[in-house]
This record gives structure tokens, sequence and C-alpha cells, in this order.
């Protein structure tokens, strides 16, 4: 029997793991790691990656070194090797979190060898104190966990990653075996040769999770779209990514107002807090964790049922580990996403400041980001072609674009003219250069390069950039492009490109999505009552009519036209919801609301309409605090410019405010400064004209009515609020 055949591995996996069999590449990857080589693992979330160290671990002489980013990871690993084992020794972690009684005890252990695995902060290892006590151990194996974080290439890039083999080297040398869910060709090289591990055995796992669906949608009404997700998956467990720790707090608060189990979880919340937090989420005391990319790394949760990122994230490595985590035991995972090019603007910001290379790197990888996000073409295909893996089959069946495809045209012609774009530029510019080489767009940089004056300057122009970055992107798919993430992204032509170019066929192509247009006109606020229900809206109108009549008031004193449409898309049938319409506060609600809800109640019955499930979204994000300061200042009978003054506004701002706070049915008393400021004839002439003729609320009508050179729209307005406040509040 050779070496490795030797060591019991299928009696530890069931003694310690209780497993009967390996999964996927386990087997091989932990006889490499007993036989002394180094071992690098390529393995998608959900793998098993943790068991290639922990079982070897077990069965080699001293102690495997396990070097680890997060503190919350040590801990669940540390807890879960001594479940599998009657010594609690046989695991350890050294990192900040202990104390010097705590690391004494942990130092006694590993010393009287009852210790087989340790895991170590890259922080505390290259502490002198813990580098000198090492040096007295038997180290059996060093464990590189999370390893992209050694690549600035990678989507977690840490420095002190930088420094891992200099100190393996201080302490003694060991076999390596370094683990990633996550790393491109380049990312992977990256790993190895900082390691010092050219030559180690690589283990790489297929990157296609095929229970995971994928898909973008554009970023609008984003809060509803992610409550009614949720309620239509009630009690199934979810994670949501947002890059901000204050969009965090507002949507995790959000979700809990409509009665969503929810908690937050980033790294400016303390340590106990956010530690209890994730366990209630493993306990499955929250349904849904909301979360920077602080959370989440080696998560042992394997019922994930969905991940949504609110924001789209900054690479798709970092999108492909988050999404990663959902339906890591085979079963349902959907992966939702909001996208809009605004948040890459965003995000495109923040690397200012930072040195030039930095920059560019993370440009690079956010364009990636965005060809996934706007792209046509099977996610699954996209992803996998990042990884260095083909996808074959022309339909997944499990995402967005192979569910909804769009229209395939012939581009075989478009292709041609792409590639041969590339190669007369020599292949030293990147896609948006080429793209407005192809569409005939003279830029500074092409002027430079004298590019205008090429023969392919414009041979594309009926087409726009956005086009022929779509091209790109899907010859890059097809392997007739590729692209040099080392030179920022400069487009090559391959050899199957240069074959397609001696002897072309047939290739078809889809058109991007365009989110910038989606994003423009979903919102019925937005596009009026065109998307709602025209019928429920005449008949809204007709009842404010009818008691407008009844209580001699004009129909705008009871709810405006936006309130109307709003209640026609909306369909409020309790008082609370009726309070969630925009223009219509309990006041109003309270005083005028009865009707309208019986109205639409029996209306939605009728008509047997399912009513948007996200109807009542309760806002929690507290913009109430000027109302209130605004409210308190007129109780008090504050000038109205003292008042505007103390928030920074102007006069025109402020009365916005006051007419939205007496629009929403609180009553305001703003007699004093019309007594002090307006002619009283005038404002008496003012107040009987929408008493009495007024139609609408226009003040536009009131000024054409009652003559603008005599009345200014200040005047009108603030009369306007004194009429509403009297009688609608």
């Amino acid at each position: 029997m050779n070496e490795v055949t030797d060591y019991p591995i299928f009696e530890t996996l069931k003694k310690y793991f209780g497993f009967v069999r390996f999964k996927g590449l386990q087997k091989d990857i932990i006889e490499n790691v007993l036989a002394g080589r180094d071992t690098f693992v390529l393995m998608p979330t959900g793998g098993g990656k943790s068991l290639c160290y922990q079982l070897p671990s077990l069965l080699k002489d001293g102690v495997a070194v396990v070097i680890s980013p997060l503190i919350a990871l040590m801990k669940n690993q540390v807890d879960a090797m001594r479940g599998f084992s009657s010594e609690d020794g046989v695991a350890h972690f050294l990192n900040s979190s202990l104390t010097k009684t705590a690391i004494t005890n942990v130092k006694a252990d590993i010393l009287a060898g009852k210790t087989k695995l340790l895991y170590v902060a890259p922080e505390s290892l290259t502490k002198q104190e813990n580098i000198d006590f090492l040096q007295k151990v038997t180290i059996s194996f060093y464990a590189v966990d999370e390893a992209h974080c050694i690549s600035e290439w990678g989507h977690d890039f840490r420095p002190e990653y930088r420094r891992i083999r200099p100190i393996m080297n201080e302490i003694g040398r060991a076999p390596v075996i370094a683990l990633t869910a996550t790393a491109t060709p380049k990312v992977q090289h990256d790993i190895q040769k900082n390691l010092g591990m050219l030559d180690a055995t690589v283990f790489k796992s297929s990157f296609n999770r095929e229970n995971l669906y994928y898909e973008i949608r554009p970023k609008v009404n984003t809060e509803k779209e992610i409550i009614k997700f949720i309620r239509n998956n009630q009690g199934k467990s979810g994670i949501i990514y947002c890059l901000s720790r204050k969009k965090v707090e507002e949507l995790s608060e959000t979700l809990v107002v409509n009665g969503i189990k929810a908690l937050p979880y980033h790294a400016g919340i303390d340590g106990p807090t956010r530690s209890l937090n994730q366990d209630r989420f493993l306990m499955e005391e929250a349904d849904v964790i909301v979360a920077t990319i602080a959370f989440g790394m080696g998560i042992d949760k394997p019922d994930v049922r969905f991940v949504i990122h609110y924001d789209i994230p900054k690479s798709l490595e970092g999108y492909y580990q988050e999404t990663g985590r959902a339906g890591r035991d085979g079963g349902e995972g959907k992966c939702i996403t909001f996208y809009s090019y605004k948040d890459i603007q965003k995000l495109e910001k923040f690397t200012q400041g930072k040195p030039i290379a930095e920059q560019e790197i993370s440009k690079q990888l956010l364009l990636e980001t965005v060809a996934y996000a706007e792209s046509s073409v099977c996610r699954r295909k996209i992803l996998l072609h990042y990884f260095g893996e083909e996808y074959k089959q022309d339909n997944c069946g499990s995402c967005d674009n192979c569910l909804n495809p769009k229209v395939r045209f012939e581009g075989k012609d478009f292709v041609i003219q792409a590639l041969e774009a590339i190669l007369a530029v020599k292949e030293k510019f990147k896609a948006d250069h080429v793209a407005s080489v192809l569409a005939g767009n003279i830029t500074s940089a092409i002027k430079l390069n004298r590019h205008h004056t090429l023969e392919e300057f414009g041979s594309g122009r009926e087409k726009d950039e956005k086009f022929w970055n779509a091209v790109f992107r899907q010859a890059m798919v097809a392997r007739f492009i590729d692209k040099d993430i080392e030179n920022y992204g400069l487009l090559k032509v391959t050899k199957p490109g240069h074959d397609f170019l001696n002897d072309p066929s047939s290739f078809m192509l889809t058109l991007d999505h365009d989110f910038e247009d989606e994003e423009e006109g979903i919102d019925p606020k937005m596009v009026g009552s065109s998307s709602g229900d025209m019928e429920l809206l005449g008949m809204l109108k007709d009842l404010r009519k009818h008691l407008a009549k009844k209580l001699n008031l004009p129909p705008f004193v009871i709810f405006q036209d936006p309130s109307l449409e709003e209640m026609a898309t909306q369909y409020p049938i309790t008082m609370e919801e009726l309070t969630q319409i925009s223009g219509v506060g309990t006041g109003k609600a309270t005083k005028f609301g009865k009707d309208f809800i019986a109205l639409i109640k029996k209306h939605v019955e009728e008509n047997e309409i399912e009513r948007p499930q996200d109807m009542v979204v309760k806002s929690v994000v507290n913009k109430s605090g000027l109302k209130v300061f605004i409210i308190q200042s007129i109780d008090r009978k504050m000038p109205l410019e003292d008042i505007a003054e103390a928030k920074g506004l102007d006069m025109l701002e402020l009365i916005d405010e006051i007419e939205s706070i007496v629009n929403s049915g609180t009553k305001l008393n703003i007699h004093y400064y019309i007594d002090d400021t307006i002619d009283e004839d005038k404002a008496e002439e003012i107040y009987t004209y929408f008493k009495e003729e007024a139609e609408t609320e226009s003040v536009q009508d009131a000024l054409n009515a009652l003559g603008e050179n005599d009345y200014s729209e200040e005047e009108i307005r603030l009369i306007r609020i004194k009429f509403i406040s009297d009688l609608g509040n």
C-alpha cells in the first residue's frame, strides 16, 4: 500500500464527520495533502472546501495552521470541529478577540499535542510573539483559506495576505493548501505565485451551480419589489446585500415594520450584537439578514433560499461568491440583483484618490459587472466564461435571459467588422475605444492615435457604441476575442477569431438590455394614471365630485388627482393602507376616507382584482424631523422667514413643505403670518376665489383669474394653504 492509502480516510470521514462518501474532488484533494504536496483548490461555495483541510489535520502529526480572514468564520469552524471530536482542544483559534488567559490555554493545548487545527487571522500571524511560539511546534501543513484575498485582482484584496509566505518561511516550511471559492485564471496565477506554489497540484471544480436562478432587475421601487418578493417566499431564509452600512440599517428597519423578521449585519455594529444577529439567522429566529459583504464568508447555512443584491457588487467574483451562498444544499436558490448604471458611477467615484493602477483595476472589474448586468446572453454562460470555464448549452433554463430570450439576429457581418477594427488598432486598445472607431466618433484618444484616418473608422456608424460593445461581449463568450486584463482590458483576436475571419459562418447576436430606458418609466407615480385602473379612477373622481357637492367644497380639497391616481394603482382597502397613499395623512383619511375605501373594496371584490402584495410598504426612514420642526414652529407663531432660515430653505421650498403637511390632512394655522404680510382685501379675494370659483387647485389658474400683475405666486399659495387647512382638515 502506498503512503496515501495507509491513511484511514474513509473511517475518519465516517467517525468524525458522519459522511460515508466524499463529494466531488474532496478525496483526491485530501490524498494530495496527506502525501505532503502543495495543493491549490478552486471550489465553489457549498462544494465542501473546509473538509479538505479539516480531515487531513486529524490524520497528520503536528498542528495544521489555517490562515483565515474572518473571526466569525473561525469561531463557527472551531465549534464545528469540537462537535466532531470528544476532545475540546482539537481545534482552537488565535485572534484579537481572545483574552490573555484564553491565549495561554490555547498555547498549552497546542504544546500538549491536543490541538490538530489552529485558526489564525493574518494580522495575528504577523505578531512576533506568535511567530516565536509556532517555531516551537510541529506544523503538519498550512491552509490559506479565502486565498483570493492575496490578489489585488480578487474581489476582497487584503494587503496583509501578501506577507503570508515570508512568515511561513520564518516559522518553518511545510506543505501549503490554498483554497478559494472564486478566482479567474489571472487571480489563480497571482495566488500561486505569491504563495510560492506554482508547482502545486491544482484541483478545479466546475463553477456551474445548476440549482441557482440568476436575474437582474432595473432599480425601480426597489424596497417595494423586495418586500413583494419576500412575501411571495414566506418563511424562507435569505440574505440581502447592500454596499453601505446606512442602507443596511434603513432597509432592515423597513422590512421589520412591514412584518418581515429581518436583522442588520455590518462592521459598524458592535461585535457581540453582530455575533448575536448572525446566530439568530443561523438558528432561524430571523428569516432575512440585511448585510454588507462583511457577512457571509464561510457561513455554513445550507438552506438560504434567496440572495438579493440591493446594490450591484463591485466585481463579478464578489457577485459569484455572494450569490453562491444560496442553495448550498442543492435546493432552490434565487439570486436577484437590482441594477442601475447610476450605482456604477457612484462606485467609480469611490476609487478616486487611490493610486492610478488601483483605479484601473477597479474600473476593469466594474466594467465586467456592467457587461454581465446589461448582456442579454445566458447569465450562466457569461459567469462560467469569466472563470475560464465553457458552458456549452444554448439555454440554461434558469436565468432571466434564457427564460425571456431577446430576439436573435444574424450578426456574422458585425462580428467581422468588430474583429477587423481590433486588428486595425493593432490590438492595443480597450473596447470603448474600438467601439468609438466603429461608430465613427472622434474622441481625443482617436485623434491622438490618428485612428480617424483608418479605413475602419465609421465603418459601423449605423450603430452606436453600446451596440458594438454588445458585439464584443458576445464574440468574447464565443472565444473569438480575449481581454488582456493585465493590460487593463486591451482586446486581442484569438486563434478561433482569426479562423472565423478566414472562413466566416453564421453568428447569431442579441441586443443588450437598456436599463436606462427601463429605469425611466416603471414607477406608477411617474407615468401617471395610464398605468392605473382607469375604470376605478373614473369612479373615484365621481365620488369626490359627489362628496364635494355635499360638503360644499372644491373637489381638490378632499383629495388631489395624484392621490386618486395612486389609489387606482394600489387599491387601498383599509384605513392604514389609505394613509400610505401620497397626499393622504391620517387627518384626511379619517375625514374623507371611509367612502373611498368602501368603493375600492367593492371594485376589487367584484372584479376579482389581485392587489399588489407589497401594497403597504411602511416607511421608517425619518424624513419627518423637518415636518415636526415646521409644525411646532408654526404653533409658536414663528415668522416663516425665520423657519426657512433655520433649516437652510428658501421661501418657496418652505411653502412646498407646508403644502405637503396640509395636503396630508394636518391642520396648520398660518393666519398670524398672512395677517402680517398680505393685504386683508387681497387675502379675502384669493380665499373667495378658491371657495367659490376654483375648479382645480392650480396656482396658474388662480393667477390667470385674479391677474398676474396684482398677485404673486407666494401670496396665492399661502392663502390656498389657509383655505385647505380651514375647510379640508
